[in-house]
């Protein structure tokens, strides 16, 4: 398929910093690490009250305390209001400032370096829920004699026992909100709720903003936890879980034929994305560069997401003004679930875009090490790759063993891969939505 190019933007957009909270660590030398060294973060749950859980491991993020030494080096003041700000931050939320606050301490930004007006905040999330432990009081305080809850009583008696600030707590714009009072920004904010793929669609807004001049840095990222009560009950019913009890580490297999479904996990991850002559101004270190974004949503008759569709939608799409990297693409950063349907769909659709050239174009999924994170799930990755083509060469992909005959890609098992100069990184969700970015390593 022929690819028309597109009017390119006239700014071009940079990454210039880089923050995580994984289960396999939350400082960046500690996660590439253990990426290259091919550790595991999935294990037992040992945080999480598990005993009536539909499964009892996955991926937390154990580092992550909400101490305030997690939201790495803040000056004083600063961390006097983190302190503050966390008494309505649910575990979500505070794992997004985070990773929010290491990746501007590592581009390096000061107070003053840039005007507030010109700097936004678009942040990803999945479904902040509740603790049921929130509700107890209030739920105990309207049961009648018999025991059973009265509605009735609610308004009047149950209400009171609930935090006024509650709702606060799991609000999904709350990240965004965050971020952005925390640091006096007060360019473009948007907040995004779209699970999976919310990561690379709040970054790929946050590289439109600053491509068409309506601001000069954004904090782009994405959180969320796939390990709350409440989530696991939604999750046990609608998803395909891994069920490989005995050796948790080696649950999450993308692509394997003996793959068996996702593991879940926490955590997040955050690029600052700047304009490429506010980058050099600023005298900062650039990462890489947002070439291209792309996104579709696709949906059968019957209501059934078209991964595969949306999947070659998005990465064309995101092709479509550089189309030279059809031919000098370094890897493909895969979804990678580990679930017979969305592995096999992905596969389908690399073969749609690629063709013979998806026997040699080498595939990485960080999920194999860590489980997916959700909304966060995105930017890690994004964050993995770019690490990678700094580093030169590929992390492997764990748990590999036996190719699947309807998932023929080139799956990476070693370390020693060269990872190129380009790569996509790409997300998609069961109802048929796919986001996909196409990135550059920086080379003058």
């Amino acid at each position: 398929m022929a690819m028309i190019q597109a009017n390119r933007p006239i700014r071009r957009v940079v990454i210039t910093g880089l923050g995580v909270v994984t289960p396999i660590g939350k400082s960046l030398d500690t996660f590439w690490r253990n990426l290259v060294e091919g550790q595991s973060g999935v294990g037992p749950l040992a945080q999480v009250p598990s005993e009536n859980y539909p499964f009892t491991f996955g991926g937390e993020a154990r580092e992550f305390t909400g101490h305030i030494s997690d939201f790495g080096e803040v000056p004083k003041d600063l961390q006097r209001q983190i302190k503050k700000s966390s008494k309505i931050m649910c575990r979500e939320i505070a794992m997004g400032v985070a990773s929010a606050q290491m990746a501007l301490s590592h581009a390096g930004m000061r107070p003053g370096d840039l005007d507030p007006e010109r700097v936004g905040v678009s942040f990803g999330t999945g479904y902040m829920v509740t603790m049921p432990g929130e509700f107890a009081g209030a739920i105990r305080q309207c049961l009648n004699d018999r025991g059973t809850f009265d509605f009735s009583r609610w308004g009047g008696e149950g209400m009171r026992q609930v935090t006024p600030l509650w709702l606060l707590k799991y609000l999904p714009n709350m990240p965004a909100c965050h971020i952005a009072i925390l640091n006096d920004f007060r360019g473009p904010n948007n907040s995004l709720t779209l699970g999976e793929v919310a990561a690379n669609q709040s970054i790929g807004e946050a590289f439109h903003v600053v491509a068409r001049g309506s601001a000069d840095m954004m904090v782009a990222g994405a959180t969320d936890s796939r390990l709350s009560p409440l989530r696991t009950v939604q999750t046990a019913l609608w998803e395909e879980l891994a069920n490989d009890q005995s050796t948790p580490p080696e649950a999450c297999r993308p692509f394997d034929r003996d793959r068996t479904g996702m593991v879940v996990g926490e955590g997040s991850g955050t690029v600052i994305l700047e304009e490429l002559e506010s980058a050099k101004r600023r005298g900062a270190t650039i990462y890489g560069e947002i070439l291209g974004v792309g996104s579709s949503c696709v949906n059968g008759r019957d209501h059934v997401g078209q991964r595969e569709t949306a999947l070659a939608n998005a990465m064309r799409s995101a092709m479509r003004q550089h189309p030279e990297t059809m031919e000098n693409l370094g890897h493909i950063h895969a979804h990678g679930l580990s679930t017979k349907t969305s592995d096999i769909a992905e596969a389908r659709a690399l073969h749609q875009v690629f063709r013979e050239r998806t026997e040699t174009l080498p595939v990485v999924a960080a999920k194999s090490h860590f489980g997916n994170l959700g909304a966060g799930s995105g930017a890690v990755e994004l964050i993995a790759s770019l690490m990678a083509t700094r580093q030169g060469h590929l992390f492997p992909v764990m748990n590999y063993k036996t190719s699947d005959p309807e998932c023929l890609v080139k799956v990476n098992t070693d370390n020693q891969t060269p990872a190129g100069d380009t790569f996509l990184n790409l997300s998609v969700r069961g109802n048929g939505q796919a986001s996909c970015l196409l990135v550059r390593k920086w080379d003058e």
